[in-house]
Order: C-alpha cells, then sequence, then structure tokens
C-alpha cells in the first residue's frame, strides 16, 4: 500500500510539532507550579496574542463581542467576551471555562447566548448546564466572562474530514451501526464520534512531543488568561475561573500554574486517583489521566500549588465519580486548605444531590463565591 496516500494524523496541526520543538518551557512563577507544568508538559506561549474583536452586539442586558487570536500552530482559536452592558468601571474577570462532554464539535458556544448558536451547543447546555448559558449568566452578576475554545475544541478542533486509518475504521463501524438502526448522525454528532475515537492519537502525538492533552488545554487556557487580563474594562488583580467536568478539571489546573488567578471553582471533576481504580477509568478521557501525574501527589493535593481559593461543587450522585472517592477529597482539601485564625478559609465544599450536572442552584452557589473572593461591588 501506497504509504503516501496515508492521511494526516493530525489533520490542521500539522505544524503542532515544529511550535513544540521551537518554544521554551512554560515558566511558572514558584517550583511547585513549576513541577506540575513539567508534569503536563506546558509549552511556553510566546506573549499574549493580538486580538481582534469580530463582532459586538448588546442585547438582554449584556454585550458579547466575539473575538479571535492566533496562538501559533494549528487553526485560530475563537472566544467570546460577556459583560453588563454600559458598565464603565472595571470588572473583575472571569474565564469560563467550557466541559468535555464528549462534544468537541463545538466548544466555548455553548456558554453563551449567541443569536444563531449550534444545535450541538444547545445540546450541551440542556444536558450538562440545566439549559442555563453559563458564561453569559456570570457576566449579568458583574463579571466580564471570557470563554473560549481550547485545543482541540470547537475552532481549535481537528480537521477529521478525511480521518486517519484508526479513526476512519473505528468511525465507520459506528456509522454503519447508525444505518442499521436507521439513524442519519447529524454533522456534530458525526464529528463528536470521530473526535471520540481520534483522542486517544492526539494524546499519542502529545505524548511523542514531549507534552499532554492536558498540557496543550493548559496552554490554550494560559494563553486565554493572558488575553483576559489584558482586555480594557478588565481588573488584572481580581482574576478567576470556573468550570463543570472538564472544565472543572481545567479550573482547578490553571489556579495551580498561574499566580494571576485568584479564586476556582471546580464543579464535578474532583476525586481521588485512588478512587478511579479499577472501575472508574473509563469514564474519563485524557483530560484527566495524564501518564505520571499521580507521582506529583492526589487530584486534590495539587490544589496547594496554588495560593487561589476554591469552591468544590460535589454532585453525590454523580455517575461518573464514586461517593467515597468525592468525600476523601473533601476530606483532604479541608486538611489542606485549613484557615489559620483571622483569615478567610480558602477551601469551601458543597455537596449537592443529583448526577453530573451544574445546575442552576449551583450556578448561582459558585457566582456568589466568585463575587465574594473577588470583591466584586454591588451590581444591580
Amino acid at each position: 500500500m501506497d504509504t503516501a496516500a496515508r492521511p494526516s494524523a493530525i489533520g490542521g496541526f500539522e505544524d503542532w510539532p515544529a511550535y513544540i520543538r521551537e518554544q521554551p518551557r512554560f515558566a511558572a512563577a514558584t517550583p511547585g507550579r513549576q513541577e506540575l507544568a513539567d508534569a503536563l508538559g506546558v509549552p511556553g506561549a510566546s506573549g499574549t496574542p493580538r486580538v481582534t474583536v469580530e463582532w459586538e452586539k448588546t442585547y438582554d442586558g449584556v454585550t458579547t463581542s466575539q473575538l479571535s487570536w492566533q496562538l501559533g500552530f494549528g487553526p485560530r482559536t475563537t472566544g467570546w467576551l460577556v459583560r453588563p452592558a454600559g458598565e464603565p468601571s472595571e470588572l473583575p474577570g472571569v474565564l469560563s471555562l467550557h466541559c468535555h462532554g464528549g462534544n468537541k464539535f463545538g466548544g466555548a458556544d455553548r456558554l453563551v447566548e449567541l443569536p444563531d448558536n449550534h444545535p450541538s451547543a444547545a445540546a450541551a447546555r440542556a444536558g450538562h448546564y440545566d439549559g442555563r448559558a453559563l458564561a453569559t449568566e456570570t457576566a449579568r452578576k458583574g463579571f466580564a466572562v471570557l470563554a473560549h475554545d481550547t485545543f482541540a475544541w470547537g475552532s481549535r478542533r481537528f480537521d477529521l474530514s478525511t480521518p486517519p486509518w484508526r479513526t476512519a475504521a473505528a468511525l465507520e463501524a459506528w456509522r454503519a451501526q447508525r444505518r442499521q438502526d436507521g439513524v442519519v448522525p447529524s454533522e456534530g454528532d458525526d464529528y463528536n464520534a470521530a473526535a471520540g475515537f481520534h483522542e486517544e492519537t492526539v494524546a499519542k502525538t502529545a505524548g511523542l512531543l514531549g507534552t499532554s492533552l492536558a498540557g496543550m488545554v493548559a496552554h490554550d487556557d494560559l494563553a486565554a488568561l493572558d488575553v483576559l487580563a489584558d482586555l480594557p474594562g478588565v481588573d488584572p488583580d481580581r482574576l478567576g475561573c470556573l468550570g463543570f467536568s472538564g472544565g472543572g478539571g481545567r479550573s482547578l489546573v490553571l489556579a495551580a500554574l498561574s499566580h494571576r488567578i485568584k479564586a476556582s471553582v471546580v464543579t464535578c471533576m474532583m476525586t481521588t486517583f485512588q478512587s478511579l481504580l479499577p472501575a472508574y477509568l473509563d469514564a474519563h478521557s485524557w483530560l484527566l489521566q495524564t501518564p505520571g501525574l499521580w507521582k506529583l501527589g492526589d487530584w486534590p493535593e495539587l490544589t496547594a500549588r496554588s495560593d487561589a481559593s476554591f469552591l468544590v461543587q460535589y454532585a453525590l450522585a454523580d455517575e461518573l465519580f464514586p461517593e467515597e472517592g468525592m468525600r476523601e477529597a473533601h476530606r483532604i482539601l479541608e486538611r489542606l486548605h485549613a484557615a489559620s485564625e483571622g483569615t478567610a478559609t480558602p477551601y469551601t465544599g458543597s455537596f449537592w444531590p443529583g448526577g453530573h450536572v451544574f445546575t442552576a442552584a449551583m450556578q448561582e452557589e459558585a457566582t456568589d463565591f466568585l463575587a465574594s473572593t473577588l470583591a466584586l461591588k454591588t451590581y444591580a
């Protein structure tokens, strides 16, 4: 067989290997943060990206701006800045981090009210966010909120129009089953099936390059944090992040890597590594399971590398985590972040009924925590 006809295994990201080889490693502010960055293989960035404003619209009390920037490899990043309409003062900034959700066709669009939301974004919002647009609702509380597509999602997704061989074989089997069932997949469903199979190839490529899927996602998130801090109307000294599920994992890692983050919300993404063995490993992606990460300590122990305050929200009926693993993580976090006399508690844990969903009530608790921690001024 002619190997020249073999499709690219990293479609749209053929310049990724050269970027990794040419970039220095990410330089963290403390040895603890650096150790985590090195374990994840986070590449350094070449300065704050130049941001282009694609459009801006005001409706329902908020102004939404679609932004884009180029990170030096792969396609341009799309992000949305949402802030209260007509608010002239500097506001605390929040990065709203989208979940994995098995939906890589879209990204941050699931978090933003847009005039032309794709059906896949609406489905993700209905299934995971209690039908709410998290970034837009957070902005209505008085924050400047940036929601961006991260590495391998949305505008930063891989081109799988001609999938590599392993992905193609698995995808064809998936399509055949749909045909047998009389189901016609949507464009988004078809892409997400391919991307699910392809994640193994992405993780394999990242490992070969000395990084990881989580490290590359952190690279994109750190760049977005720099973008947010540099935007007019944002107070760079009052920055936080929040996320659900995979977005919650991103929120933890970002706070552990960057001294800029003062408050982090981790929703439905906290347990011990031990509790994932042996039955829960398949419930999670390469975004959580970076090879060798446990050598640095357990998942909750990574928060000790950060100076941020944390709110961790647990769902007692979460099908992705055993309850005892969540409760043990809570005990670890309470020990790690015990407040000294006269200081605020840097860790708050809350347990909620229900499954793997970021409910409206949980979202309200999250924004109240951010408002308190980031000293949000009274906003009406």
